[in-house]
């Protein structure tokens, strides 16, 4: 059987537009802190996972750096906020809010922690 080839090119790009979220101050506060958070490309998912993993040749030893990935996202994902705090501001968040945050970023390690249920039917070797 054929496969359908896509006719509007654009949905294979991830998207321009950022959505906006609403992290909650606090448990028992009102106020909120507004992020726009930008779709990343297959590059910039590639990338935030390699910042991730630091290699030592000589060794032969390894160990994972989740700060500079997340430092990697906040400069990447996060397009703006209100009120408009910068990538230093963004990172001495206290952990109610970063928890906050870290759920709404993309996630790297979708694809290799188990988001690839379905991946045979999407993909096709020929």
């Amino acid at each position: 059987m054929e496969k359908k080839v896509v006719s509007d090119k654009n949905k294979l790009f991830a998207a321009v537009n950022t959505e906006c979220h609403h992290l909650k101050v606090s448990p028992d506060s009102e106020e909120y802190l507004k992020v726009w958070v930008k779709e990343p490309t297959w590059l910039q998912v590639e990338t935030a996972l390699s910042s991730v993993l630091n290699i030592d040749s000589k060794s032969q030893n390894f160990d994972l750096d989740l700060n500079k990935m997340y430092r990697y996202m906040v400069d990447n994902f996060v397009e703006k906020t209100e009120p408009s705090l910068s990538t230093i501001d963004m990172l001495r968040l206290n952990p109610y809010i970063g928890n906050q945050l870290k759920e709404i970023l993309p996630n790297p390690f979708g694809d290799i922690m188990g988001d690839d249920e379905g991946k045979d039917e999407n993909t096709e070797q020929f």
